[in-house]
């Protein structure tokens, strides 16, 4: 697939999962809990102890429809070798130009992290694919609003202590998809299914009329 197709897959629900743990095992099982639960995009942190491993297991056991990307990617060689493992995408906490460039280079989308106007006209100068708004929680849905006013071009993805009951004022402010961790997996195989099911829906309730997907 071309990058915009990749980048459209990632958000078409409006919310990527960012397993991060402090195992192979369980970021392999919290990847597969989740996907169960109908989640169709998700991202596996690089502080996960053989995530390149894990990445490239979750490519290998899933459909092409499953989008597995790599996050807390802060360099050129980690963007090279989430690229390798397989990761379809790669997130930052960070703008850092080479992880772009790499990215881009193997045709590979990449989300960095901002977290001012400022980082958000020169990440997308840099031809950023969408724009990890990090930590969302020192901002707001309504601080959102007021910055894709002026920047309405910006696919803003706000991550960091994002909930449930918060995703959705932050979809209906201009967000094209929030980045969930902790929120989505907490309690067992029928929890996250459920919370998954009523999440998505409010999503896409939420999501300003006429929006066509995520990836506007």
């Amino acid at each position: 697939m071309y990058r915009w197709e990749i980048t459209k897959a990632a958000l078409e629900q409006r919310v990527f999962a960012i397993v991060r743990a402090d195992s192979y095992e369980k970021a392999t099982a919290t990847a597969d809990t989740l996907l169960g639960a109908g989640l169709t995009s998700m991202e596996i942190s690089l502080t996960t102890p053989y995530a390149f491993d894990a990445i490239t297991t979750l490519r290998r056991e899933t459909g092409e429809e499953t989008v597995i990307g790599a996050g807390t990617v802060l360099d050129g060689p980690s963007a090279r070798r989430a690229v390798e493992a397989g990761a379809h995408f790669l997130v930052s906490p960070s703008l850092d130009e080479e992880v772009i460039r790499t990215g881009h280079r193997y045709g590979v989308p990449v989300f960095p992290g901002v977290a001012t106007p400022t980082e958000m006209v020169r990440a997308l100068e840099l031809g950023a694919d969408g724009l990890k708004l990090f930590p969302a929680s020192a901002h707001g849905p309504r601080w959102l609003r007021d910055v894709t006013a002026a920047l309405p071009q910006a696919p803003v993805l706000p991550t960091g202590g994002i909930t449930v009951e918060t995703a959705p004022e932050w979809i209906a402010a201009g967000a094209v998809a929030c980045g969930m961790g902790s929120a989505l997996t907490e309690g067992d195989r029928e929890a996250v299914a459920k919370r998954v099911t009523e999440l998505l829906q409010s999503l896409a309730d939420a999501a300003p009329t006429g929006a066509q997907g995520s990836y506007r």
